[in-house]
């Protein structure tokens, strides 16, 4: 689990890397992954930080909402807290992403569409480390079919190689808010626990 430390340091990372370009049509950006995988999401931060504003970087064991059984208030709250003014996520897939419950409600509140907050477009991208191959969680699953990619809302992608190319990639996750819509399957219950990873 990550701590509001070390989350806050991902963050200035991602402030530098933004600070590189001025480029008012990026967009912004919420970052989800496991923290076990910070060296590699760091790195992608570095490289690609540039190509979006990253806005808050993870749910912490700190916040607030984390013992609550309401999943509505958990979904709203990080919604509020983090994902406010994004307009994509970008889930960073290591090989035990798949089992953390904070990357499941951040997915599940990207997906979310109420009167305040507009869904957030989903990206995924399976770091270097796993070989552009992962385990996909299961609210990604929901919305993704490897054989049927133009009727799914996610868009996963194999790690992109340009900045280029990850413009186009959330340029197309942006689009698929709208393109995509009633394709959006946020029906499952938020993880209650940390599955093992095996």
């Amino acid at each position: 689990m990550s701590t509001t430390a070390e989350m806050l340091r991902l963050q200035q990372v991602a402030d530098r890397a933004a600070s590189r370009k001025n480029d008012p049509k990026r967009h912004k950006c919420f970052i989800s992954y496991h923290v076990d995988d910070m060296p590699e999401v760091e790195q992608f931060i570095e490289v690609f930080g540039s190509e979006f504003i990253a806005r808050s970087v993870g749910v912490t064991v700190d916040d607030d909402f984390v013992n609550s059984a309401d999943e509505d208030y958990i979904k709203r709250r990080i919604r509020e807290k983090y994902l406010t003014d994004s307009t994509v996520t970008i889930v960073l897939l290591g090989r035990c992403t798949w089992t953390r419950k904070f990357v499941d409600w951040e997915i599940s509140s990207s997906l979310r569409n109420d009167t305040n907050n507009k869904r957030n477009g989903l990206l995924v991208y399976p770091l270097p480390s796993v070989q552009n191959w992962a385990h996909l969680p299961m609210r990604i699953a929901d919305n993704w079919s490897a054989e049927n990619p133009e009727n799914s809302y996610a868009h996963c992608c194999m790690y992109p190689l340009s900045l280029l190319a990850l413009r186009s990639d959330i340029e197309t996750a942006f689009n698929n808010r709208v393109a995509k819509a009633c394709f959006v399957n946020n029906s499952r219950a938020l993880q209650e626990e940390n599955l093992s990873c095996s």
